[in-house]
């Protein structure tokens, strides 16, 4: 049965794209998108551009195109802003990042060298091995008016009349649980005193989140994720998501664990190691940086194998994460993982996996349908923590009470099923029985609480389209 559509506001005018950080990935993504424009590449990778999602029972043939199902932002609409701690512009970062062909580059070289960043917010506190003068000045107060000032040129410049902001900056030192990140009063009075335990990236989110406009975090920073910038988010409306782009080893190992627990085969021991040169890699060479990026990658084993309720499979396994930089290598990341298994009367065995990508070339498709999916909550009103986008990421953000979802199975089905809810499809649970059995086939869901609201769903149908808002 289909369910109520939300009412989603149309994607008209232009999409302003607003980027901290506009290194490696930011210029693979906006080459890419400008490239596309042309009809000179294909955005592979991307679910929004590529993917086509089922909608109703098999034998029902329906496959739109993702992009052709929800009223998506289209690629000719979209500007790009943003700022960074170098001065180059995107076609100077483009040159100098390598990650794409010089001919794909020279293609859209006048697109590029049109973007120019503005002088990046920047505490070396939290981020030890970069160095830079193309900074703003004064406190973090002043910072993030400063940045919203930014943000208003840019609307007036480019004729923009709806803004996303992503995070594509370095990860930064994670920074001391703080008071000031409790509440949005003590936030607002720490960015005014200048508090030591607020890292650049907080100030963007911030800044965003005040202003209404959606924010993603595609570092492992802690950025949006406090109780202060959660508050603002439900106050002014903004959908926030996050956070570190999920592309080389952690991808890798959110297919692979599922794999294990789904068929019962014990991990003794999973060893993993990466190299690669970029800004990235540079900057993830402070055990500072390292220390933040450690916590999200080791999250998500934890979560999937869940010992607590299989401790004899997974209750004693050893993990090791490591990253190396090696200049030579450039963007192209290249990760190795040993991974061992037991299986039938405990028998040893392996799996050995040596990942060649290209770490930009992995992460600009997630950053170009975050970007179209962040815009796609704020027109259909959502707001607050956009949980069905944990398909993107390492250690995605939810609700403080509940564990995140790491499995990119179970993620993969939940976005789906929250583009067929925005539209008032039937959401799938792929039980089949309802094909061979109509006694009863499809079973009720167990009450559950309604997100912000004191309700309780009665069941799935009425729970599914009741006009819930926060997905």
């Amino acid at each position: 049965m289909k369910n109520s559509a939300l009412s989603i506001a149309p994607a008209r005018g232009r999409l302003g794209v607003l980027l901290p950080g506009m290194g490696a990935v930011a210029s693979t993504l906006i080459a890419g998108v400008e490239l596309a424009k042309k009809g000179l590449g294909r955005p592979i990778g991307s679910l929004t551009q590529m993917q086509t999602i089922r909608l109703g029972k098999r034998y029902e043939n329906r496959a739109p195109l993702i992009k052709d199902f929800v009223p998506l932002a289209g690629l000719k609409d979209l500007v790009f802003g943003g700022w960074d701690l170098f001065p180059d512009s995107m076609l100077e970062a483009a040159k100098k990042a390598a990650v794409l062909e010089p001919a794909q580059i020279d293609a859209v070289s006048r697109e590029l060298s049109a973007v120019k960043p503005w002088t990046a917010a920047f505490d070396p506190a939290y981020l030890h091995n970069l160095k830079s003068s193309h900074v703003k000045k004064g406190t973090k107060w002043e910072w993030a008016q400063e940045i919203k000032a930014d943000i208003d040129r840019f609307r007036k410049k480019t004729g923009a009349e709806r803004l996303v902001m992503l995070w594509l900056g370095s990860t930064e030192v994670l920074p001391p649980a703080s008071r000031v990140h409790g509440s949005l009063a003590a936030f607002e009075r720490g960015l005014k005193e200048n508090s030591p335990d607020i890292p650049a990236s907080m100030v963007y989110a911030y800044a965003a989140v005040s202003m209404g406009i959606p924010y993603g975090n595609g570092a492992p920073n802690l950025s949006a994720d406090v109780p202060a910038l959660a508050e603002l988010a439900q106050k002014t409306g903004a959908p926030v998501c996050g956070k570190d782009l999920k592309t080389g080893q952690t991808l890798m190992k959110t297919t692979i664990a599922p794999m294990l627990r789904a068929r019962m085969l014990a991990l003794r021991g999973w060893y993993s190691t990466n190299i690669l040169g970029n800004r990235d890699g540079e900057v993830l060479d402070d055990p500072g940086s390292f220390k933040t990026k450690e916590k999200s990658k080791l999250s998500a084993l934890e979560s999937i194998l869940d010992a607590k309720t299989y401790p004899d499979l997974y209750g004693r396994y050893y993990h090791k994460v490591r990253i190396d930089y090696y200049p030579p290598r450039g963007d192209a990341k290249e990760g190795w993982d040993n991974i061992d298994i037991a299986g039938w009367m405990g028998m040893p065995m392996q799996i050995k996996i040596n990942f060649l990508c290209r770490d930009s070339i992995l992460a600009a498709p997630l950053a170009l349908d975050l970007v179209l999916f962040l815009d796609l909550a704020k027109r259909a009103g959502l707001s607050g923590v956009q949980e069905w986008l944990s398909f993107y990421f390492k250690s995605p953000q939810c609700r403080p009470d509940l564990k995140p979802e790491h499995d990119v199975f179970i993620q993969h089905w939940k976005l789906k099923n929250t583009l067929r809810l925005l539209m008032g499809e039937e959401v799938l649970d792929h039980s089949g029985l309802d094909y061979y059995d109509a006694r009863g086939a499809v079973p009720s869901a167990a009450p559950a609480r309604l997100f912000g609201s004191g309700k309780e769903g009665k069941n799935r149908k009425k729970t599914a389209g009741g006009g819930q808002k926060t997905v």
